[in-house]
């Protein structure tokens, strides 16, 4: 059995991935006490608290981060690329075997957004996106993740660590998907083409932490198979067997 330790693990994303990986020993890891979580509590400027935090684990999957796309460059400077340099150098240090890493389509979203300014909007006519397409970050956000990117290539070739990197879309429910049809066609159009669902992302991260990986690191778009997607699913499907159950399109259908 796989013992995974996950960072961030009290944010939406975190809670999603405790629940996908209930049949792992999983060692949840927050900034804070939540009422309803057994976790390590630190922050990430602390690296021997992440070493400690880490021992006798395989598998470190990192969520935290300060995950707003307005977030200013001091806080993803200090959250975001210091603490996640740290949580590289202590799974280094902890022995452990795999990183998952939650990057963002932002690191790419500037070549589809209808308002430089706003990362919140897809232009009418989006051009096809893939990892392998050169960074253009949306925002101080979307910079972070690429530095999260850039330490997770510098630690599989320097130190043998297996680095995957989940460009993860837009993750919500139904309900949550419908609610923002109502926003302008920009933003609706952001929240179709990004949609993510839990039983896709759940299926994603479970192969993220155990499938067998050829290519090192891995760098893959994260969205449901969503009609309005323009970022290209094929390096999940062929990198992971990540197989999407679900469409935005179909589910505003229902």
């Amino acid at each position: 059995m796989r013992h995974v330790a996950v960072t961030g693990a009290g944010g939406a994303v975190g809670r999603e991935t405790l629940d996908a990986l209930d049949e792992y020993s999983v060692r949840p890891i927050t900034h804070r006490d939540h009422e309803d979580i057994d976790s390590i509590v630190l922050e990430l400027e602390d690296e021997a608290a992440l070493v400690e935090a880490f021992e006798g684990c395989d598998v470190v999957v990192h969520l935290a981060a300060d995950a707003s796309v307005t977030a200013s460059w001091e806080s993803a400077r200090d959250v975001n690329i210091h603490g996640t340099y740290n949580v590289f150098e202590a799974a280094r240090k902890a022995g452990i075997e795999r990183v998952v890493f939650g990057s963002s389509n932002h690191v790419t979203h500037m070549y589809n957004m209808s308002d430089p300014a706003d990362p919140g909007t897809t232009e009418p006519d989006p051009e096809v996106v893939s990892p392998e397409d050169p960074f253009r970050p949306s925002s101080y956000y979307g910079v972070s993740k690429l530095a999260g990117e850039g330490l997770g290539s510098l630690y599989a070739d320097r130190h043998g660590l297996t680095v995957v990197n989940l460009r993860i879309g837009y993750l919500q429910d139904r309900e949550t998907l419908v609610s923002h049809q109502a926003d302008s066609p920009d933003r609706a159009r952001q929240t179709r083409a990004m949609f993510l669902s839990p039983r896709d992302y759940r299926q994603a991260i479970r192969q993220a932490v155990d499938a067998p990986i050829a290519e090192n690191p891995l760098t893959v778009n994260l969205v449901s198979r969503n009609d309005d997607r323009y970022h290209t699913i094929t390096e999940a499907v062929r990198g992971l067997g990540y197989r999407p159950r679900d469409n935005s399109a179909e589910l505003l259908e229902e």
